[in-house]
C-alpha cells in the first residue's frame, strides 16, 4: 500500500527557535517513519523580506544542518532547498492565474504585514500563499503539518486544487491538515499571547536551537510569568502554561506530572529546572550540528540528492499541469 505524502518547510531567515523545533521539526522526525515526507528549506519564501545574500546562503546551510542534527534522515525523507526545484516557481505562476485578488487580500498574515509596514509591501508578500500552495500541490501531498496560524494558507491550497481540478479535470490531491494538538504552538517568553518568533525585536522572547547554555538560562529566567505564584496549566497563567509546554516537550513528562512535581515550588526553582531540561535536550543537537556545519561536502551531497528526488516528482506534476492548461510539450 502506498504511503501518504507529507510536505512541510521552514524559512532560512535567521536562527531557528525552540518553537520551530517543538512545533515542527520534532514532529517531522516521527512522521518520516510513517509517511513519504518532503521537507524543504523555503528560500523563495524568505526573499519576500529583504535579505543580505551572503547571510541567506549561510542561513540556508545552517537550517539544513539543523534538520539533520535534529534527526531528519535523508535516507527516510526528501530534504531539499526550494529554489533548487524550479517547478515551485513555475507552478506558482499557473496557480496565480486562478487565484482571486479578494481571497489573497483577506489572508490574515498579509493584512498584518501590510498594516505593519507599507515600505516593503511587495507583490511577493501578496502572492506568498500561492507559492505555498504550489509547494504543497507539486508533491500530490495528502497531509500538511500546520499550526493554527497556517490553516488559512492550507485552505487556499485546497481551494486552488479543487478549482484547478474542476476546471481542467482531476490533477491535484486535495491536502488535509495534520494538526498536533499539544505543544504545537510555543509562545514568546516575553509576550505569551504571541507566537515565539526569530523575528521578535526582543531577543529575550525566543530561545534559539543554537543558543549557548548561559543565554538559555538568562532568557528563561527573564520569561514573563504572573503574580499567582503557582505552577498551574491554565489560560489565566499564559506565561507559566507556555513554560510547562516547553518543559513537557523537552522532558517527555506529561502536564499533570509537571504540575504535581512543582506543587508548592516557586517560579525561580521551576525556571532553573526548565533551563536544565532545555539545555540537556539541545546539547546533542548542537554537538551534531557543529560537526555537520563544518562538513560542506556532505551537506552539498544531501541537498543535491534531495533536489533530484524532489524534482522528479515535482516535474511529473508540472508536466501534467502544463498539458492540461494547453501548453505545447517541450
Amino acid at each position: 500500500m502506498e504511503r501518504k505524502v507529507v510536505f512541510s518547510g521552514v524559512q532560512p531567515s535567521g536562527g531557528l527557535t525552540i518553537g520551530n523545533y517543538i512545533g515542527a521539526i520534532k514532529n517531522w522526525i516521527e512522521l518520516q517513519d510513517k509517511y513519504d515526507c518532503y521537507y524543504s528549506i523555503v528560500d523563495l519564501h524568505a526573499i519576500t523580506v529583504p535579505q543580505i545574500p551572503k547571510n541567506l546562503r549561510k542561513n540556508t546551510l545552517e537550517v539544513l544542518a539543523i534538520y539533520l542534527a535534529c534527526g531528519l534522515d535523508p535516507e527516510k525523507c526528501t530534504i531539499f532547498i526550494q529554489s533548487h526545484v524550479s517547478a515551485h516557481a513555475e507552478l506558482t505562476w499557473i496557480l496565480n492565474t486562478i487565484s482571486y485578488m479578494g481571497q489573497l487580500s483577506r489572508m490574515t498574515q498579509f493584512k498584518e504585514k501590510s498594516q505593519r509596514s507599507e515600505e516593503n509591501l511587495n507583490a511577493g508578500l501578496f502572492t506568498y500563499p500561492v507559492l505555498m500552495a504550489a509547494d504543497i500541490l507539486l508533491y500530490q501531498t495528502d497531509l500538511v503539518p500546520v499550526g493554527e496560524d497556517q490553516k488559512q494558507h492550507l485552505e487556499l491550497a485546497r481551494d486552488l486544487a479543487e478549482r484547478f481540478n474542476n476546471r481542467y479535470s482531476p490533477t491535484f490531491q486535495v491536502p488535509e491538515p495534520l494538526i498536533k494538538e499539544e505543544g504545537a504552538k510555543i509562545m514568546s517568553l516575553q509576550d505569551p499571547e504571541s507566537k515565539m518568533s526569530k523575528s521578535d525585536e526582543n531577543e529575550n522572547g525566543y530561545v534559539l536551537i543554537l543558543d549557548e547554555p548561559d543565554a538559555i538560562r538568562r532568557k528563561i529566567k527573564r520569561a514573563v510569568t504572573d503574580s499567582i505564584g503557582e505552577i498551574r496549566y491554565n489560560d489565566e497563567q499564559l506565561g507559566i502554561k507556555n513554560l510547562i509546554n516547553i518543559y513537557s516537550a523537552f522532558s517527555g513528562d506529561s502536564i499533570e506530572e509537571i504540575e504535581n512535581r512543582y506543587e508548592g515550588v516557586g517560579y525561580g526553582k521551576f525556571k532553573e529546572d526548565l533551563a536544565d531540561v532545555v539545555i540537556e535536550g539541545l546539547t546533542p543537537i548542537q554537538k551534531k550540528y557543529n560537526e555537520l556545519i563544518n562538513d560542506k561536502d556532505y551537506l552539498e551531497k544531501v541537498y543535491k540528492k534531495g533536489a533530484e528526488k524532489a524534482s522528479y516528482i515535482a516535474n511529473k506534476t508540472l508536466r501534467k499541469v502544463y498539458r492540461k492548461v494547453g501548453f505545447i510539450q517541450k
